[in-house]
């Protein structure tokens, strides 16, 4: 079997936290002679658990997309936590980790809790690896200013429109992974043609607003300047649900079924509800100014 050194959690958002674990996985596996992979879990342990919905960062598809663009790990290994893997016995999980992942090495994070009601956590799992003949590391928490970087305080920036500060915690920008839908094909009228995305169900809406922004087409590497809309759409009062709308500047192609990457630079106002459709082209071509004008002081 290949061997392994394993990354253990669920890494909602991929923060800095997270990114010194998986910098601990790949050296020891290029020192063991080993395969980098990281072992992530879905649904969310905690709302299996609680039976409630867990709000989250990132979609398990960006998720995966984030470890292996970012952190060069292509092996990511995603196990249902259903009620048959909640009741296994957390000494069991680590012989599982051994005999059927071919784990010679795992790392955790300090708080990294595991098997049945929650009764593994990083001192059971070294000492468990050592009786296996295996090795394991425990990643200390990770702090930027004095404050711990934890999904939950990211997510409370984002709730909050704080994009640069949450690309600190982050490590890199907030991102929308998903695959451009059919609109109503209004931002023609408006000189705006734009692209429609969703939040996938359980993922956390930035506040509504809008906000300057990149978007990664298909194959391409360098992202494209784009304004993002975030809300409901008030003025064209078309729309129930958190709509993502981007319009991308220089581009007019067709991307409908194709999956964007966008990425949150900066939020630029509040959604607002025009009195007519000849105000809210106005408004849209002072957006495109300030995005144009940021441009050069956001990251690409």
């Amino acid at each position: 079997m290949e061997k392994r050194v394993i990354a253990l959690g669920f890494f909602d958002g991929v923060h800095l936290g997270h990114a010194a674990l998986f910098a601990r996985v790949r050296a020891e596996a290029e020192a063991l002679g080993a395969t980098p992979a990281v072992l992530t879990f879905d649904p969310h342990p905690g709302g299996v658990v609680s039976g409630e919905q867990v709000c989250l960062i990132s979609s398990l598809s960006g998720r995966i997309d984030l470890i292996r663009r970012l952190h060069g790990i292509s092996e990511v290994m995603v196990v249902p936590f259903d009620e048959a893997f909640r009741a296994m016995p957390w000494d069991q999980f680590v012989r599982v980790l051994q005999r059927d992942y071919g784990a010679v090495h795992v790392v955790c994070g300090h708080n990294y809790y595991f098997g049945y009601r929650g009764e593994g956590n990083p001192e059971r799992l070294v000492a468990e690896c050592q009786a296996l003949g295996m090795g394991a590391d425990v990643i200390a928490e990770v702090s930027l200013d004095g404050v711990p970087v934890s999904s939950t305080h990211i997510r409370e920036l984002i709730l909050a429109g704080e994009m640069e500060q949450a690309r600190r915690f982050l490590g890199h920008s907030h991102t929308l992974l998903d695959t451009v839908r059919h609109g109503y094909k209004l931002g023609r009228t408006l000189g705006a043609p734009t692209i429609n995305m969703e939040i996938p169900a359980g993922v956390v809406a930035p506040l509504r607003g809008v906000y300057v922004a990149r978007a990664f087409l298909p194959e391409e590497t360098e992202g494209r300047l784009a304004v993002t809309n975030v809300g409901l759409r008030p003025t064209l009062d078309r729309s129930e649900n958190v709509t993502v709308e981007s319009y991308i500047l220089g581009f007019d192609g067709d991307l409908y079924g194709q999956e964007i990457r966008v990425e949150f630079y900066r939020y630029l106002r509040p959604e607002i509800k025009f009195d007519d459709v000849a105000a809210l082209r106005m408004q849209i071509q002072k957006d495109v100014e300030c995005a144009q004008k940021m441009e050069k002081e956001i990251e690409k």
